[in-house]
């Protein structure tokens, strides 16, 4: 589920959050996808709260940011194993292992702080009022996320009744990257690559799908400091979920 580790060191401001660039093509989309955490729910915030209300208890100190560092390497590398493994045992897995890379005491309860908390997490203040206007403007609306159903259900609460379809790797068996999770999407929505314009905060996990797969994407970089990929381009990039409507009307679209 976890976001790209965020490059700003830490201590340093990020960015600038840019101005809408770059412009959609081709035919209408039936249905606009988002990824749901950094994207539609605030995940840096929540999990930095989760993560220092688990080190609070913890016999030395370490800084939360290289807690998350050294914990995001082990969730993704869970998340790639075979079979697969549902969201609460990854990040009961990675918590312990980050735990133990780290010299503090491993304690079953330190994953349930973090997964309890998700869904609480609340939407960035413009996702609802936006999810509205695309809905209104005839699009469907799906959330594909690095989730399990369980997990992710608070979060779609609080999204104004707005989503019509959720996929989750658990439906799919797969984490993103994984064209899996998309493809399974994709069959579970009833549309090719190119009935879909997919909205996303994350460049390793849903963009890199969106370069290796080829469908069109919006990213939303709302000034991190993740980075782009190297080698691919979104076809619209904005700083936050509101500036999408103006994206898709730019196209002809609204």
């Amino acid at each position: 589920m976890s976001e790209d580790p965020i490059q700003t060191p830490p201590g340093v401001a990020a960015p600038p959050a840019p101005s809408a660039t770059g412009g959609l093509s081709g035919p209408r989309p039936l249905w606009l996808t988002f990824d749901c955490y950094g994207t539609l729910i605030q995940w840096d915030e929540g999990l930095l709260a989760a993560i220092r209300q688990v080190l609070a208890g913890k016999a030395h100190p370490v800084e939360p940011a290289r807690f998350i560092a050294v914990y995001d390497r082990h969730e993704h590398a869970l998340e790639e194993s075979r079979p697969h493994l549902d969201f609460r045992t990854v990040a009961g897995r990675a918590m312990a292992a980050a735990m133990t890379e780290l010299g503090l005491e491993p304690d079953p309860a330190d994953a349930a702080v973090l997964t309890d908390s998700i869904g609480r997490m609340p939407p960035f203040p413009e996702v609802v009022a936006s999810l509205a206007r695309l809905k209104a403007a005839g699009f469907r609306l799906a959330v594909i996320s690095n989730t399990d159903d369980a997990i992710i259900a608070g979060n779609i609460a609080q999204l104004g009744g707005h989503v019509d379809r959720v996929i989750t790797a658990q439906q799919a068996g797969a984490y993103k990257p994984s064209r899996t999770i998309f493809e399974h999407g994709w069959r579970a929505l009833g549309v090719t690559r190119d009935e879909i314009v997919h909205v996303c905060a994350s460049p390793h996990l849903d963009l890199a799908a969106a370069r290796d797969l080829g469908f069109r994407a919006v990213w939303v970089d709302r000034g991190t400091g993740r980075r782009p990929l190297p080698d691919y381009r979104p076809d619209a990039t904005v700083p936050a979920l509101d500036a999408v409507p103006g994206v898709l009307a730019a196209a002809g679209w609204m």
